[in-house]
């Protein structure tokens, strides 16, 4: 796996910088979120349940107009180009898709079918497109067994590997993954973590991952990002975050002394340094 120092000198993909976000003209979500993806990078962005993660994966694509909501202060830039406004079928063609959380498929198509409708805005030929289907399947074999099954009857875990393989038949430069492991047992879980490494290492894919599962994103991304209450609280190498002793402590559960009770891990909450 690449290693911080040698993301460090590669092009930035993407740029956020200094976002907020206003859900109906009143609700402040996003406060001045700064991160960036290098290409070629696979970085974690990582928080609580209504942290804000959601939503700075949308703010991204271009998908909050659906929910009301707007990027108001800031600018989001890709290969140093502004996208916010852009929509989100033009983001598409330039290499940018998002995986949404809660593996969203068409239920009455069959897994085929699922993957085909993500190569809806190439203009490459079949023989292009086949192709990739092939690639698809060599990275998720069980989707090959289950080709001609209803997308709507097959298991959680099936349905995220025809979300990621739905984005890979558009031949995407990045990703924006949100909650790939939500609802899945752990060894899918680790799985679906390993297939994103092998596409970011051997087709060069790029992925800002949103995640709650703090120990997992860390062990594959190569730089974290921390949200809270909508705002970046700290960030750095995915290594350096997962020995930082206020991480390990709030996040992964883990003390000096070691392993801390729900109770004394959901008191510390008032004494982070970093809400003070």
């Amino acid at each position: 796996m690449r290693d911080e120092a040698e993301l460090a000198g590669m092009e930035t993909l993407l740029a956020v910088n200094n976002i907020e976000v206003i859900y109906n003209h009143v609700a402040l979500v996003l406060k001045g979120v700064s991160l960036s993806l290098p290409k070629g990078g696979i970085v974690a962005l990582l928080g609580g349940n209504g942290a804000g993660k959601s939503t700075t994966l949308k703010a991204i694509s271009n998908l909050l107009k659906s929910e009301r909501g707007e990027v108001t202060k800031g600018s989001i830039l890709y290969r140093g180009d502004p996208i916010t406004g852009a929509a989100p079928a033009d983001l598409v063609r330039r290499g940018v898709i998002q995986v949404m959380e809660g593996r969203h498929c068409f239920g009455h198509l069959t897994v085929e079918e699922n993957l085909l409708t993500g190569a809806f805005t190439r203009r490459d030929g079949r023989e292009a497109v086949a192709h990739d289907l092939e690639m698809v399947y060599a990275y998720f074999p069980r989707l090959k067994e289950r080709r001609r099954s209803q997308a709507g009857y097959t298991s959680g875990g099936e349905q995220q590997m025809v979300a990621i393989g739905r984005a890979l038949m558009s031949r995407p430069e990045t990703i924006l993954l949100d909650e790939p492991s939500m609802g899945l047992a752990p060894q899918l879980v680790e799985q679906i973590f390993e297939i994103v490494k092998r596409l970011n290492e051997e087709q060069g894919v790029s992925f800002l991952l949103a995640e709650q599962n703090t120990n997992v994103a860390l062990r594959y991304a190569h730089h974290g990002y921390i949200l809270e209450s909508g705002r970046i609280v700290m960030d750095g190498p995915a290594d350096a975050l997962r020995q930082n002793p206020d991480v390990r402590e709030f996040y992964l559960g883990m003390a000096a002394e070691g392993r801390k009770s729900f109770r004394d891990v959901r008191s510390y909450r008032r004494r982070k340094r970093w809400l003070n």
